[in-house]
């Protein structure tokens, strides 16, 4: 498989999953900076223009932070990274989808790139103050969940890759403290072997 991400963004996510599976996996650097993800070779791998991108070993490419999570809980179920329940499933594949959907692509969007919500720069302060509040709410709803839970779905899932990533953005990028059970959700997924490897190789302290 050959991981195709940016250091920081949402593809960690998925990095950290493929450390927790444990396969063989190769890393391709898509510079978004440089607006490599737009240009050739990497709109032959994914016309979306965009990270995470998974190539699989029979060379066909998986794009999405939740395919790509499922697709890879699904196809080794013997790391667990979904519930066996279909109840516990259906709750992990809900909490990844509105991290996802709405945390990063309503709440994080408009903090990151208010451009795309308004044209005017004067503003910009009201829609990233809307990511905020969106954001805010999203971060009280999932700690709420996490209540006497070491993690989303009770172990390790796919819900807790994407949680990490937006627990990283907040507290990390944005410096917004995280509710207590947050905070505590991002410092046992920091203690994690995998994702401490998958930082250093983000270029982030572990």
């Amino acid at each position: 498989m050959k991981l195709y991400y940016a250091p920081g963004v949402c593809s960690i996510g998925i990095h950290v999953l493929l450390e927790e599976i444990g396969k063989p996996y190769e890393l391709e650097l898509v510079s978004l900076r440089e607006g490599a993800q737009f240009k050739p070779p990497f709109t032959g791998v994914s016309p979306k223009g965009k990270v995470p991108a998974l190539e699989r070993d029979d060379g066909s490419v998986l794009t999405e932070f939740p395919a790509i999570a499922t697709w890879l809980a699904r196809t080794n179920p013997d790391k667990a990274l979904l519930p066996e329940d279909l109840e516990g499933q259906i709750r992990a594949l809900e909490a990844m989808d509105y991290i996802v959907a709405t945390i990063h692509m309503q709440g994080f969007s408009r903090i990151f790139r208010p451009g795309n919500y308004a044209p005017d720069e004067a503003d910009h302060d009201k829609v990233k103050a809307r990511g905020r509040e969106i954001l805010g709410k999203g971060l009280e709803l999932l700690d709420s969940a996490l209540e006497g839970r070491d993690y989303l779905a009770g172990s390790l899932s796919v819900a807790d890759a994407a949680l990490f990533y937006v627990e990283f953005w907040a507290a990390e990028r944005l410096q917004i403290p995280l509710p207590a059970n947050c905070a505590a959700h991002y410092q046992r997924m920091k203690a994690r072997p995998a994702v401490q490897k998958v930082m250093v190789t983000h270029g982030f302290a572990a």
